[in-house]
């Protein structure tokens, strides 16, 4: 990961171009509990900072425009997703860095395609990007702290915390569900069985 101040200072501004003001806040908040996270967990700090940073990239994509990038560079994993295309943001923003900015850490990239839907062989810096995006402090959700402190304790917990959370939501509003969800959700129950 070489990236200079010059590119870091460019980056920025890029982001804060293409993101809403909350979605930048939220981005910053993200690269610093990721750094946190990665200290904690002996990850490299710069390396989950900008993973954090960038991990939004596409967010504010027309849903059509994420389809259409996906379809035509072969970034979906199934079906569904064309009925949800918000979750398609990981993917294209991870497959838009390399060409549109001067992140190309293959590591990044693939922590950035995916902090939405996980993955059943997530890395390190996979999970802590993951975790950083659900308990940063911009969220201000109702079970933050012990939503934080559970990820300081067992960053696995907190990602099938996080997982069941998301489910819970969803069969909530009548939400459809990504099958990765629940082949994910059901992988860390296995992990996590004493």
């Amino acid at each position: 990961m070489n990236i200079t101040k010059k590119e870091m200072q460019a980056l920025n501004q890029h982001l804060q171009q293409i993101l809403t003001p909350k979605r930048y806040q939220h981005s910053l908040g993200v690269a610093q509990t990721a750094k946190e996270l990665a200290i904690h967990y002996g990850c490299d700090e710069n390396q989950a900072y900008l993973a954090g940073l960038v991990h939004d990239y596409a967010k504010n994509m027309k849903k059509s425009e994420l389809i259409a990038i996906a379809e035509r560079e072969n970034l979906m994993t199934d079906p569904i997703e064309k009925e949800l295309p918000e979750v398609l943001h990981a993917v294209v923003g991870a497959w838009l860095l390399p060409r549109e900015t001067p992140v190309r850490d293959p590591d990044i990239l693939q922590a950035v395609a995916r902090h939405t839907l996980g993955d059943l062989h997530m890395s390190l810096l996979d999970k802590i990007l993951f975790v950083a995006d659900i308990i940063e402090p911009n969220r201000q959700t109702p079970h933050l702290e012990e939503e934080r402190n559970m990820a300081f304790q067992n960053l696995d917990q907190a990602i099938l915390r996080s997982l069941e959370s998301t489910i819970r939501y969803c069969l909530e509003i009548g939400r459809l569900l990504h099958p990765r969800s629940i082949l994910l959700r059901n992988d860390y129950i296995r992990k996590l069985k004493p």
